[in-house]
């Protein structure tokens, strides 16, 4: 994977390019100290992936991710952890938090790595109109193509999505994984009954029937899963809350 590494910290940028050096998977294009050159490399070269730090003079890392018309896959670095969620509504692969080390980096870049390498098995296994990424069968599942073959989800199964960029991730009941597709959130909430299912957040659409809990505007499906709910989509949230709400 190619990629650019952006800090404008000295220290900090050639730490992640030398982290960069010893993966063997990654291709340094350039390390840059501002957003602007790194606009400039993107404008004239192939880039897979941008290690960007979010708190930059002049242009910051959410702002560049937000200008790019088709952005890379990102890990955002950053110092301050109040940034995490931020990082996340621009469809951020990974967040790192400084300091952190090579074990941390490798987790996200591994990541990274296994959304490329969905993204290239679909360009390079092209499905038939038959076959599209997700559709509705008769028994209320959807065909889903996932790496090398489609698989079958029973919609009923379906705990929440996640949009990730250009992927989705569908968690279910019955896998312990979630199942990961390239397909946008638009596409795979136009094939799921809308009775049932809901968006909650730009990154997350949820089945209505799966939540145990709601708590400060919190999804709980379990005790270790929790959903935001965006400002976007509070209002319409709220309103099948209270539709299906009983006592004081």
């Amino acid at each position: 994977m190619k990629c650019v590494a952006i800090d404008d910290e000295p220290l900090a940028l050639s730490q992640i390019t030398n982290y960069i050096s010893r993966v063997p998977f990654l291709e340094l294009v350039k390390g840059c100290q501002d957003a602007f050159e790194a606009l400039q490399i993107m404008s004239s070269h192939q880039v897979d992936l941008i290690f960007v730090d979010i708190n930059m003079p002049d242009l910051n890392g959410l702002e560049l991710v937000r200008s790019l018309v088709n952005p890379p896959m990102v890990i955002f670095t950053t110092a301050y952890s109040e940034y995490a969620v931020e990082g996340y509504r621009v469809d951020a692969v990974d967040y790192l938090l400084k300091p952190f080390d090579f074990q941390d980096f490798c987790r996200a870049t591994g990541k990274a790595l296994k959304f490329w390498e969905l993204k290239n098995a679909s360009a390079n296994h092209p499905v038939s109109i038959a076959e599209t990424p997700a559709f509705p069968a008769e028994d209320d599942s959807l065909f889903v193509k996932t790496e090398y073959k489609v698989v079958r989800i029973n919609i009923a199964t379906i705990k929440y999505v996640e949009s990730m960029s250009e992927y989705v991730r569908i968690y279910t009941e019955t896998d312990e994984k979630p199942v990961m597709t390239l397909l946008s959130m638009k596409k795979l909430e136009g094939c799921l009954p809308a009775d049932r299912f809901m968006r909650v957040h730009r990154s997350y659409l949820v089945n209505l029937q799966k939540i145990n809990e709601v708590s400060r505007l919190r999804i709980v499906f379990d005790g270790d899963t929790y959903i935001p709910v965006g400002d976007l989509y509070k209002e319409k949230f709220l309103e099948y809350i209270s539709r299906k709400s009983v006592g004081k």
